[in-house]
């Protein structure tokens, strides 16, 4: 069988962004769910996170994943790191089922924020992904609101007197202002209040994929296939590298991606673990035919700062 290897790239530099892969909502959501299922059964509401290999991993340790509580056979459930409203946890406990929150520290301060905003008197504004189980957690306790993603959205507006602006905590925060401003100059007399709720580790790597993407002549993206963030790190990273390409794992790894590339650069989602993110790395230097550098600098570059 022939090996599907590159033979004339003599060595191949291999660039990780500064930050990437998990957060701490994600590692502590995991962590959760693999000590309440030592001891009891679980079921997730929902996907944990967005990233098939940990999900795979989580159910051969038993844990079970629903979309509804009435479909839930165990009498402890999770609440994903995403978050959820308090009328789905309501649903939830209504049906006799025991809650665990995995709900990321940083979501629950968007719900206290969008809370607040409407509580001043503001009409309820979340820039974000319609449908996404992060932005119907954050709009579902709400008696109106409106979610906008593109312009488009924000022409689509009726007039208010006051708009109250939160979002997703996994949008790129530059879009998120360009989407405030549009909002402004679209209703000049409406008051306009925006509250910051994209995350830290977001924004982190967001600025990392940046600087990397300037570096490299082709950067690899790793993530799951319905990840917010990963999505939005491979869109960032296109407006700096010419080759971008979202991968789920190593065997998305194509070797025509690295025929022209002295410097590939490796970043990945906030849902993506470690050994995943070595484990498509790995297979870059095999279809390269270069061994794995052992050096600092194929693990993580300098810091720029």
């Amino acid at each position: 069988m022939k090996t599907d290897t590159l033979q004339h790239k003599a060595y191949l530099t291999v660039l990780r962004a500064e930050h990437m892969g998990m957060c701490f909502g994600v590692r502590d959501a995991i962590t959760l769910a693999k000590r309440v299922v030592q001891s009891r059964p679980l079921t997730v509401l929902g996907e944990l996170v967005h990233n098939d290999t940990v999900l795979d991993d989580l159910r051969n340790r038993g844990v079970r994943f629903e979309a509804q509580p009435d479909e839930v056979e165990t009498e402890t459930v999770m609440i994903t790191a995403h978050g959820a409203s308090d009328r789905a946890k309501g649903h939830a406990r209504e049906s006799g089922l025991k809650l665990r929150d995995a709900t990321c520290p940083l979501v629950h301060h968007a719900h206290k924020q969008v809370r607040q905003l409407v509580e001043d008197g503001y009409h309820p504004v979340v820039i974000g992904r319609r449908g996404h189980v992060e932005v119907r957690g954050l709009t579902e306790d709400l008696s109106e609101h409106d979610v906008v993603l593109i312009e488009d959205d924000i022409e689509a507006l009726s007039p208010r007197q006051s708009y109250g602006v939160v979002a997703q905590t996994t949008q790129p925060i530059a879009r998120v202002h360009e989407l405030v401003d549009y909002l402004k100059n679209r209703f000049p007399a409406a008051e306009v209040r925006f509250v910051d709720t994209v995350c830290q580790p977001t924004k982190q790597r967001q600025s990392a994929a940046v600087e990397l993407a300037k570096r490299s002549d082709v950067v690899l993206v790793v993530g799951g296939a319905n990840s917010n963030n990963t999505h939005e790190l491979a869109k960032t990273c296109r407006e700096y590298c010419g080759e971008v390409h979202h991968v789920q794992g190593p065997g998305d790894v194509r070797s025509e991606w690295l025929a022209a590339s002295g410097t590939l650069g490796l970043t990945a989602g906030t849902s993506t673990p470690d050994s995943l993110i070595d484990a498509v790395e790995s297979r870059v230097h095999e279809l390269s035919n270069c061994p794995i550098p052992q050096m600092p600098s194929s693990r993580r570059w300098p810091d720029l700062k």
